[in-house]
């Protein structure tokens, strides 16, 4: 074989050897499984977002601030403890909370009927209710951080003073505490007395620095604030005897809250004390009643990723307490939904206006054609739902007529395609209630600023 055959041969040999490299490395990466690309981290609330909701809150007294931040995050049963005090008109403060100690609801939203003046808001305005609980659990230190942020610019502004309804004391921050901001903390001058104070955001805390998160923001309501002019600042309207509804406090220097469990069980006769953790309260997964959980990480946490389909039907009040899921109530072909989803003309309807049609009124006596009152078990149609856990009247979201968020400014935030199914699914109950609202601003129906006597 002379020279030149040799290097021919060479390099053939060079050009398979490169050839059968190249096979591999391929083979090799073929086999490597590829990398799914990381998903974006979902955005939580910005710091002027929390602030926005909660800026008609933060200058509750502390005890109730700590109160509504928790049952926030419940706002279904929100909506049930609101139609209770609808339909107890006159039972009020501690006398409420004793009535109530049965309920199946968290003990948070139990207390809250001693202060239905902060529960209405709650039930009226349910997308801002959840937000508000969706922030909390998801960024509690931030919501409590907000709160003093406001209330330091309230108390600039001298608008936030100490007087005959209230205490206000500054503290320096504590050292190694969660936060280096000065603690303005609110109690009842009177602990036996109770005041929750109404006010208009933008005057309250001066000029509001973040156009796109204007405050949210509704007029006092005039059964609770009659006369109450808020020009200058707070109303503070009619005190309430309700210590005995008071159960929690804010940890200002821990960014939590904490709960007294000796009294958490006076309100909750079902109250569970092994739940607690060194007195910091700890949300209960089941309160939420299939509410969906807003972050990931919250669902995560509390073991309750509801599907959204199914989230949606608790939210618009198609389910009523826990007991009255599968096979609680075998409907019959779907006309015997007692809420506020109902249409059509033989149909439940649960507010305590509907009338008509023969069909079963909840929450009120029997009216004309055989029709059942809620809480018999046997309905329209042969269709039965459980005895204790009646769908009727429990879930009807009053006044979700009102035009969305409710902002300080106007022309602000309003209206909305989800805030107009809302309307539309509630359009029949609320031509015959007088606890609905029209249109944005929290003003009651007919446009005037009256609300319908209880």
């Amino acid at each position: 074989m002379n020279r030149w055959s040799e290097r021919l041969l060479r390099a053939v040999h060079m050009w398979f050897l490169v050839v059968l490299m190249m096979g591999v490395g391929n083979a090799s990466a073929q086999s490597q499984p590829q990398q799914q690309p990381t998903q974006p981290q979902q955005q939580t609330f910005k710091p002027e977002e929390i602030e926005a909701l909660v800026a008609p809150i933060a200058l509750y007294p502390d005890s109730v601030l700590s109160q509504v931040l928790m049952a926030s995050t419940y706002p279904l049963e929100i909506v049930h403890a609101a139609r209770w005090v609808k339909d107890n008109p006159n039972v009020k403060g501690d006398a409420a909370v004793k009535a109530v100690q049965g309920q199946p609801w968290d003990v948070s939203v139990k207390s809250l009927v001693a202060f239905p003046q902060a529960l209405e808001p709650m039930n009226d305005k349910l997308e801002w209710t959840q937000k508000l609980g969706d922030a909390f659990l998801a960024q509690e230190k931030d919501v409590l951080a907000a709160v003093q942020r406001l209330r330091a610019r309230a108390q600039e502004a001298g608008n936030l003073k100490s007087n005959e309804q209230q205490n206000v004391t500054v503290e320096p921050a504590p050292a190694g505490g969660q936060t280096t901001q000065t603690i303005v903390r609110i109690e009842p001058a009177n602990p036996a007395v109770i005041y929750v104070p109404a006010y208009n955001p933008t005057v309250v805390y001066g000029t509001w620095g973040y156009p796109g998160y204007p405050p949210y923001y509704w007029p006092p309501y005039p059964a609770y604030y009659p006369g109450a002019a808020l020009a200058t600042g707070l109303a503070f309207g009619v005190g309430l005897a309700a210590a005995g509804a008071i159960f929690g406090n804010c940890n200002w220097g821990g960014g939590d809250v904490n709960i007294n469990v000796n009294k958490a069980a006076n309100i909750d006769r079902n109250f569970d004390r092994t739940k607690v953790q060194g007195g910091k309260w700890q949300h209960d997964a089941s309160h939420r009643q299939g509410v969906a959980y807003r972050d990931s990480a919250s669902r995560e946490k509390f073991a309750n990723n509801v599907s959204g389909a199914g989230a949606r039907d608790d939210f618009r009040g198609r389910t009523g307490d826990a007991g009255d899921r599968a096979g609680a109530a075998n409907r019959a072909g779907g006309a015997n939904n007692a809420n506020l989803g109902e249409r059509g003309g033989g149909r439940n309807n649960a507010s305590a206006g509907e009338r008509g049609g023969g069909g079963n009124n909840a929450g009120v006596a029997d009216r004309g054609g055989g029709g059942n009152a809620a809480g018999v078990s046997n309905r329209a149609g042969g269709a039965n739902t459980a005895g204790a856990g009646n769908r009727a009247a429990v879930s009807d979201r009053a006044s979700t007529g009102s035009g969305g968020r409710d902002s300080a400014f106007q022309g602000v935030g309003g209206g909305g395609r989800a805030q107009q199914q809302d309307l539309n699914r509630g359009r029949s109950s609320a031509q015959s209630s007088n606890f609905n609202r029209a249109g944005g601003g929290g003003m009651r129906a007919g446009g005037g600023g009256g609300r319908g006597r209880r």
